[in-house]
């Protein structure tokens, strides 16, 4: 399982447009934020089917994406999304989870583009929209110091 070469590849492709130390250290802060708020926007849509919640969908898509990509980022990226998942339901549960999500939302693609204006360059989901699911791995990778 996974395709280390075609992971290496979009993470280099990914990672020249986050040079910069300050984009680099809004990314570790506002890309989780969005998955976050990603999670508690997708969770909030009271949709349902035989008892798999919308979310459930969504986050299960995008781990079989990261299963063709690298079997280590799946494990990690799945903690990440149970983790997340029960934190939104914390915020459901207080009946704030839509507008929390909302303001996390905004408040962290604000960051980043601040920090894609500090590095000179166009976040790399404008090339490719793939980049987007890219981007939390980039982060682990980056954390974490994973070799790929």
């Amino acid at each position: 399982m996974g395709n280390t070469e075609k992971l290496n590849e979009l993470l280099t492709e990914y990672g020249v447009s986050h040079q910069h130390p300050v984009n680099i250290m809004i990314h570790k802060i506002c890309v989780p934020a969005i998955l976050f708020s990603v999670i508690g926007l997708v969770y909030s849509v009271p949709l349902s089917v035989a008892g798999i919640h919308l979310v459930h969908l969504v986050l299960g898509l995008a781990l079989l994406y990261y299963l063709r990509l690298s079997l280590l980022y799946t494990i990690f990226s799945s903690g990440i999304f149970v983790a997340f998942t029960f934190l939104a339901g914390f915020f459901k549960t207080k009946g704030v989870l839509l507008e929390t999500s909302i303001i996390v939302f905004v408040t962290a693609w604000l960051g980043q583009f601040y920090g894609h204006k500090v590095e000179g360059k166009k976040p790399s989901f404008f090339q490719d929209l793939q980049f987007l699911l890219i981007g939390p791995l980039w982060t682990i990778k980056t954390i974490l110091k994973l070799k790929y």
